[in-house]
């Protein structure tokens, strides 16, 4: 089974001043309600791989792993349904 692996690192320096260091452009909300991480990790579902690894800066993991909880719940409520 594939292993995705998601490069969610970096400060998000290029799209200034959206993005700051404390909040880099992976947890912006572009086009959507979700921010990039989210969609990103919304795009895995129904693909048949695992559970993805998602690489990303020490000062960030904690905004990460709320992403994977949220993504987590939400799988959740949906296979209820």
């Amino acid at each position: 089974m594939l292993l995705p692996v998601i490069m969610a690192g970096g400060t998000g320096s290029r799209l200034w001043p959206m993005s700051r260091e404390l909040h880099p452009k992976q947890f912006l909300r572009l086009h959507s309600i979700h921010s990039m991480l989210q969609e990103t990790l919304k795009r895995l579902d129904g693909v048949g791989v695992s559970e993805p690894v998602v690489i990303c800066n020490e000062d960030h993991r904690f905004m990460v792993a709320e992403a994977l909880l949220i993504k987590s719940d939400l799988d959740k409520s949906a296979s209820r349904h």
